[in-house]
């Protein structure tokens, strides 16, 4: 009986299992039409009401309606079928186009970013999104060998940056903090978190699951600020530490590896 938000909705896994608990109406939010598509080949409009739109414009006009719900999912960064298919251009296992849009309506795409940013900006993306040390090394490899046109030419020139042995391909960084440019992740997060609080009725719970230290950073801050032992705390945590997959989901779901889970109630 309790209602569900969920900002990031994906294919509907989530949300297939949290309908199938409450039984209600749930709210679903992807800024991907490829999703939002089979949302809607998965859910009847009885079942679901879906929202074409990025987490925080949805967040915005969810709290402008003064709409508020019992459970609110955020599951950020990128999905399997976002990285599994070549044409988005958001793997450098596979060619493809410089893309990595979630938004496929949006301007700016990763080859803009590749192919015309300057030196200094590219290094302050590679330092501030991807945490790479070798920053400016790879800010001037790529600069040099513009125009670079796909994923493997990209990855390529990365990787021959580097030298030794990585368990993790060399350009892992460097496409992590272009896709975080190109779609504003951390900026979305920020500027969302108290959104979210405002959408939860008293005793709902707010689940974010983040893929890397920088998301997690953001959400941890967020909630220990408003569930410190003070009488003005809204929040209570429900997760001390964050959850992560055990070994069994690791075999049918590696890329579940760097997922973290922080759960929080809001009792004021």
């Amino acid at each position: 009986g309790e209602t569900y938000l969920d900002l990031t909705a994906g294919y509907g896994g989530h949300a297939s299992a949290v309908q199938e608990a409450t039984q209600t109406r749930v709210t679903l939010v992807d800024r991907d039409q490829m999703a939002v598509n089979r949302l809607r080949e998965r859910f009847t409009p009885e079942q679901a009401e879906i929202v074409h739109s990025d987490f925080l414009d949805a967040s915005k006009q969810l709290v402008r309606e003064g709409r508020t719900f019992d459970i609110i999912l955020a599951d950020l960064g990128v999905s399997s079928p976002h990285l599994n298919i070549a044409s988005r251009g958001f793997a450098f296992q596979q060619d493809g186009p410089l893309d990595m849009r979630m938004d496929q309506t949006q301007e700016l795409t990763a080859d803009y970013i590749v192919n015309h940013y300057s030196e200094e900006d590219f290094v302050r993306i590679l330092r501030e999104y991807g945490e790479e040390p070798r920053a400016f090394t790879i800010a001037r490899a790529i600069i040099n060998a513009r125009p670079i046109t796909g994923t493997a030419q990209l990855a390529q020139v990365v990787a021959r940056t580097f030298r030794g042995h990585s368990k993790t391909h060399p350009a892992t960084r460097t496409f992590q903090a272009l896709r975080i440019a190109v779609n504003d992740e951390l900026g979305q997060v920020q500027e969302a978190l108290p959104l979210w609080l405002q959408l939860l009725k008293p005793g709902g719970r707010l689940a974010v699951i983040s893929f890397h230290s920088l998301e997690d950073r953001i959400v941890k801050n967020a909630f220990a600020e408003r569930a410190g032992n003070t009488y003005d705390a809204e929040l209570r945590l429900l997760t001390k530490r964050p959850v992560v997959a055990g070994d069994s989901e690791l075999v049918s779901n590696p890329r579940a590896r760097s997922a973290k889970l922080r759960v929080a109630v809001k009792i004021k």
